[in-house]
């Protein structure tokens, strides 16, 4: 572990880790910005062992100002980490993906806090998230799945944030839980779990149907509740909140950027950063990745799990319909062909 510069409340280097919820205080880690792109997602068994300061009572941290903070939320499944990493381009942006202290603030939330003590440390976590790497730039939040119930709360917080809804078209969807194994059939369960306790699902089903359900009924189950949180909330906010389909971003990189850029109102070359290393890498590992690989890889896995996923693709278009649930996203950005 190297030496960490001495720490200060001005340098976004020092994050914002984690909400110390039994002493009403902030723990900070110093990660160097080269570091963020090291990382897939901000949280403990991938970041290690870093230089950390003394933990910071909240109260003398809500009266930081608000920084030009955008949300980047997502399907899972979708190149969001990819996305999250392609607009940290410095003097332009900086990308976080899946900062810590908020997934804090839902389990705050799940252990029964008070809407108002919820609130009051999502602001917290916002206002110390979106300190900025450089004068003049955006940071870009890319919060984990669990916050997506919290989406409405954060965009009233953040009231001058724009928010991205990046998504990968249901069947494309699937074919990811399928070919991910046990783990992501796993995790797609933990998801709905923590979705139902959130009452984030309103899609006609009585709690008991949910365990009548396959992997990959529950895995679309929680694709539906997002798709459809996000269109009710594009219908309140308007354009603050657009969405992509993530398939355009692998097969139009440029146009994507481009239009993702406009929406959050970054001056970026599209044409360099879709020519970047970020599409040239896995965005987990860090394995060199191409579009043509991904496609054998989903090829494989559609041969392997093409009659289940059909099934459940039927099905799924049969609830939404039965909700008047459109299964695209809500305020389309416009990507150029």
């Amino acid at each position: 572990m190297t030496a960490a510069p001495a720490f200060d409340l001005a340098d976004a280097e020092w994050l914002a880790h984690r909400y110390v919820e039994s002493d009403d205080a902030v723990r900070f880690i110093h990660l160097a910005r080269p570091e963020h792109e090291r990382q897939a997602f901000l949280i403990d068994t991938l970041l290690g062992d870093r230089p950390t300061a003394p933990d910071l009572p909240a109260p003398g941290l809500l009266a930081l100002p608000r920084g030009r903070l955008h949300f980047l939320f997502h399907s899972a499944f979708c190149g969001s980490t990819l996305l999250a990493r392609a607009l940290s381009v410095p003097g332009v942006a900086m990308g976080l993906s899946e900062p810590a202290i908020l997934n804090d603030v839902v389990g705050f939330r799940r252990r029964g806090a008070p809407p108002a003590a919820v609130a009051r440390t999502a602001d917290l976590a916002l206002r110390l998230l979106g300190r900025p790497f450089a004068p003049g730039e955006a940071v870009i939040v890319k919060p984990s799945n669990i916050i997506n119930p919290l989406a409405e709360l954060l965009l009233a917080l953040q009231d001058q944030g724009r928010a991205l809804f990046l998504y990968a078209p249901l069947e494309t969807f699937l074919v990811s839980v399928a070919r991910k194994g046990l783990h992501c059939r796993a995790w797609v369960r933990e998801l709905l779990e923590g979705y139902v306790q959130d009452r984030f699902i309103d899609l006609g089903f009585a709690p008991e149907d949910y365990f009548r359900l396959t992997d990959l009924q529950v895995a679309a189950v929680g694709w539906l509740a997002q798709h459809q949180h996000f269109t009710a909330l594009s219908g309140k906010h308007g354009d603050r909140i657009a969405s992509l389909d993530a398939d355009l971003l692998t097969a139009r990189p440029e146009a994507a950027i481009a239009a993702v850029a406009a929406h959050y109102g970054l001056a970026l070359d599209a044409a360099a950063v879709a020519a970047g290393p970020a599409f040239a890498r896995n965005s987990k590992s860090g394995a060199a990745y191409s579009p043509e690989a991904r496609s054998a890889d989903y090829q494989a896995a559609r041969a392997a799990y093409g009659e289940e996923i059909a099934m459940v693709v039927t099905w799924a278009e049969a609830v939404a319909a039965n909700v008047g649930l459109a299964l695209s996203g809500p305020n389309p950005l416009a990507v150029q062909a």
